[in-house]
């Protein structure tokens, strides 16, 4: 079965394919869950000297809240393995996260709430990449119109990206390929970055 199209569904159900015995084509459900996991895909991140806002992941309001004063406001919450951006929003101070935070709970049941650093004033773009395992094939880099925060399929965005440097657009090429190898994609992969006083951050993953 290939699972390589649909969003956010296929990365939902790749383990449980793979449980029941079906044939999975293309990336490993390993490698879908080390993306989507926050914890492990933070140890990917340190091991290939890949920069990323600063995060934490949440089971209970008390939990969001050491987190979020531990990163410092504005934060990203939202929660984890679910389809469009449903429940995501951008908080500045603790009021603002026990309201989102019981909300995205609802919406993540068995899974942790995902608490960023929210990188105001940065570019956000997306990369769309195929990978056989070996080589690298990027089709493009897509900037948004509107500044970070704005989910992918919600914003406006544009080909080719319209204020990325040289030294910017390598780096982001850069990143993508050891993505791509160290989670051993083979097939589609896309990733978002955001750009921010001339820095590239991997903001999320999905292999």
């Amino acid at each position: 079965v290939i699972i390589q199209f649909g969003g956010q569904t296929p990365l939902n159900i790749a383990n449980k394919l793979l449980k029941n015995g079906v044939a999975i084509l293309g990336t490993d459900p390993k490698s879908i869950d080390l993306a989507e996991n926050r914890k492990k895909f933070g140890t990917v991140l340190n091991k290939l000297n890949i920069p990323a806002p600063k995060f934490g992941t949440a089971f209970s309001i008390q939990e969001a809240i050491e987190i979020a004063n531990k990163i410092k406001y504005p934060v990203l919450v939202r929660p984890s393995y679910v389809l469009g951006g449903r429940g995501m929003e951008i908080v500045y101070d603790e009021n603002g996260l026990k309201d989102f935070v019981g909300k995205a709970a609802l919406v993540s049941g068995k899974h942790p709430i995902l608490i960023d650093a929210f990188l105001e004033n940065a570019y956000e773009f997306d990369v769309d990449a195929i990978c056989d395992g070996r080589n690298i094939h990027i089709a493009g880099i897509m900037q948004h119109i509107e500044e970070a925060g704005i989910h992918s399929g919600d914003s406006s965005c544009v080909y080719p990206p319209y204020n990325l440097s040289k030294k910017m657009h390598d780096t982001i090429i850069m990143h993508t390929e050891k993505l791509a190898l160290e989670l051993k994609t083979i097939g589609l992969i896309i990733i978002q970055f955001a750009m921010k006083n001339e820095k590239i951050y991997v903001i999320e993953v999905n292999p």
